[in-house]
């Protein structure tokens, strides 16, 4: 499956085990692509849209981008395999195959950080990678306990979700004081249109997970950001996660919570433009 550099096109993505990913590819808006595509790995109980303002800033600065919905997210559909981070790597391996994307940015938010940092402790099969870009992520102490997972699965969460005023309010620990209510109803909505076996799945599987050893060989670039006011992974994890790869420097966003992504686009599109000029 190819796909033009000039062309912005809709395509699905079969994995080695039936999952099916929705795809888009962003050509940039004038000129020639820059040398470095950009992909961008949405976070668990979001989607593609998550990174409207992102991917737009990234089109307008030259870069061809690509974007999916994260197996059982969004347009996608679950494979045959059970869920775990090291598949979400494999996808992501997948997707970098099916758009011809040359060497990149990976850009991970929460959950796609993980698939990120899976993907790139892959070693040299790890091809086509130019840089890391982290926005709320860790390496490990993801250990969701029992009551969470439960939680995300519940079809009463789910009812709530699907109520604007209430779904904002439970969600409000994850974004940061300030933000602009039309951006948390998104986030909300994201939630809501989560599967809620999909959300308990993928927050059940990163118990146990722990990939620092092997990211320590891991030396390509990276910028890791995290919200200053991230309620859902500690700091403390990301400025790890900065210590243990070699190539990488942490950054952090004052006043910010953990949806990056909607919250502070600027930050992100500016670690990506860093490393695609090195």
């Amino acid at each position: 499956m190819t796909t033009a550099p000039d062309v912005t096109r809709e395509l699905t993505v079969r994995t080695d085990d039936g999952a099916e990913l929705a795809v888009t590819v962003l050509a940039p808006l004038a000129g020639a692509p820059a040398a470095v595509d950009v992909v961008l790995v949405h976070g668990w109980a979001h989607s593609r849209r998550a990174w409207g303002a992102v991917a737009d800033r990234l089109i307008r600065a030259g870069h061809r981008v690509v974007l999916y919905d994260q197996r059982g997210h969004g347009a996608s559909a679950l494979g045959r395999t059970p869920v775990t981070v090291e598949r979400l790597g494999v996808d992501l391996a997948a997707v970098l195959g099916g758009t011809d994307a040359r060497t990149a940015v990976l850009v991970g938010h929460s959950g796609g950080g993980f698939a990120a940092l899976s993907y790139a402790a892959r070693g040299p099969e790890a091809g086509r990678l130019h840089g890391l870009v982290l926005a709320g992520t860790a390496a490990h102490g993801q250990d969701t306990p029992d009551g969470e997972v439960k939680m995300m699965g519940s079809a009463l969460f789910s009812w709530a979700l699907r109520r604007p005023a209430l779904g904002r309010k439970l969600l409000s620990s994850t974004m940061g004081k300030g933000v602009d209510p039309a951006l948390s109803d998104v986030n909300r909505q994201l939630f809501a249109a989560t599967d809620p076996r999909v959300r308990a799945d993928f927050f059940r599987c990163t118990r146990g997970w722990d990939l620092r050893t092997e990211l320590a060989a891991v030396t390509v670039p990276a910028v890791v950001l995290h919200g200053a006011a991230d309620k859902v992974i500690d700091p403390a994890l990301a400025r790890t996660l900065a210590d243990t790869l070699p190539g990488a420097r942490f950054e952090p966003v004052p006043g910010a919570g953990h949806m990056l992504p909607l919250e502070r686009p600027e930050p992100v599109v500016s670690a990506v433009s860093e490393l695609a000029s090195r």
